[in-house]
């Protein structure tokens, strides 16, 4: 393979002499993924295919910070409603809400977003009424410092309050 082409050939039947002697001594026998069809062929593609067949196989998801504030919220609110104490779930909403407020005053690509913030005492009298056995206490546990890490964090979230300390 690593000769020279003779001058008296031509490309195409050099490059066919290669092929016929790789096959009669079996260099092409038992590649990687021989015999199995060949994946994308088929189905017509959008001029993206590439890119999201990359963030497919490399587990990222994607999603402007205007629409993927939404399932954060929606995550708050069941890591809120599942916290022990009353200032872990204040906390979290708090948090959430500060989020909530970055990604509307800033210009981001995607959609406008009309997210609205989640009221921290409205939802601290729900949390009250579903952890009954905080009222018959009386006594809450010490919070823990990073409440936040309920909630798994975007790269985008992890940047911007990385930008917004400054």
């Amino acid at each position: 393979m690593t000769e020279r082409k003779p001058s008296n050939l031509s490309w195409e039947s050099w490059i066919d002499r290669q092929i016929q002697e790789g096959q009669k001594t079996g260099a092409f026998d038992d590649l990687h993924g021989s015999g199995r069809p060949i994946a994308g062929i088929g189905p017509v593609h959008d001029d993206m295919w590439w890119i999201k067949a990359k963030l497919r196989d490399e587990d990222i998801e994607y999603l402007p910070p205007t629409i993927a504030i939404r399932a954060e919220r929606d995550a708050a609110r069941i890591a809120a409603m599942a916290a022990t104490t009353e200032a872990q779930a204040r906390l979290l909403i708090e948090d959430v809400n500060q989020q909530i407020r970055y990604v509307n005053s800033r210009a981001a690509a995607g959609p406008p977003s009309s997210v609205m913030t989640i009221d921290v005492e409205h939802f601290v009298e729900r949390w009250t009424v579903a952890h009954p056995e905080h009222l018959l206490t009386g006594v809450e546990p010490p919070v823990p410092h990073e409440p936040v890490a309920a909630l798994k964090r975007s790269w985008w979230q992890r940047l911007l309050a990385r930008f917004s300390r400054r």
